[in-house]
């Protein structure tokens, strides 16, 4: 027959997940924070190289938005 673990070995074992999983959880949270971060760079990079593509084509805006709409 198996051993049965003692109360205090659960709780120990518990409180153990408990913190892991909190610092599992700061550790997502801030990872989340850089993600956004740099997904607004690559947004703001790919707009400035629109735009730059934009004044350097000599086209109007609706020439633009004619060509760009499905």
């Amino acid at each position: 027959m198996a051993r049965m673990k003692s109360i205090t070995s659960i709780d120990a074992g518990i409180s153990k997940v408990e913190k892991e999983l909190a610092q599992t959880k700061a550790r997502y949270d801030r990872l989340t924070g850089v993600l956004e971060k740099l997904q607004n760079e690559k947004r703001d990079y790919e707009s400035r190289t629109i735009m730059d593509a934009f004044i350097k084509s000599g086209k109007s805006l609706d020439e633009v938005m004619t060509f760009l709409q499905p």
